[in-house]
């Protein structure tokens, strides 16, 4: 739940958001007609922001949002987008009181996931904090290879159409890679849970 602060006059707000780069470099923009110190940051009016499509996440879900914008020398320039200066840049939407920038309220953050352009426009497509909860962190402990054949990992030089079961007899036997074999073919699997001493037969810890 957020909080107001006290004195915002609901009738004279506008946007504001603020970029910040991997590089330190912070832009602000706002669709105000004037520009307006928000946050410490100068926010830009015709700056060429705006926000696009949005899309709330429920619980734990990221959430997708989209930002709009016109490339501008004086803003957000080509050469800087070129250069993947935006790349993982984050971004912070404001609701300001115009009349008294200090009196304002943080509405989220999110960060640029990916950018695409067309022209001189340009879309920011941003994904909220919870999206860090999907990045796969680890290994997973499993019989099978989990590279993917033909990339740094395994190092095959594959042929087109060639494919892999990610079973430690293929890698060995089809591809002679059991070097770079990225699993654990020794591990127990679900059967282990289903063995049990057997009468007559060594029980050594020999048999799985």
């Amino acid at each position: 739940m957020r909080t107001l602060p006290e004195g915002l006059d609901l009738s004279r707000l506008c946007h504001a958001w603020i970029v910040e780069r991997a590089d330190g470099v912070t832009l602000g923009f706002t669709d105000h007609d004037r520009d307006l110190l928000v946050d410490g940051v100068t926010c830009r009016a015709g700056g060429g922001w705006s926000p696009g499509a949005s899309e709330g996440g429920v619980g734990y879900a990221p959430g997708q949002a989209a930002a709009l914008g016109v490339l501008d020398d004086a803003g957000i320039a080509e050469a800087d987008l070129d250069a993947g200066l935006y790349d993982g840049a984050k971004v912070a939407a404001w609701r300001v009181d115009w009349s008294a920038p200090s009196r304002l309220v943080r509405l989220w953050t999110a960060t640029i996931a990916a950018l695409s352009r067309e022209g001189r426009a340009f879309k920011a497509s941003l994904a909220g904090p919870a999206a860090a909860l999907e990045r796969v962190a680890g290994r997973t402990f499993t019989r099978l290879c989990d590279a993917r054949l033909g990339d740094a990992r395994c190092g095959v030089t594959t042929a087109p159409g060639a494919t892999c079961d990610k079973r430690w007899s293929t890698c060995v036997g089809v591809f002679a890679n059991g070097v770079n074999f990225r699993g654990f073919p020794t591990s127990p699997g679900e059967d282990f849970l289903t063995l049990y001493p057997v009468e007559g037969e060594r029980n050594d810890g020999g048999r799985r």
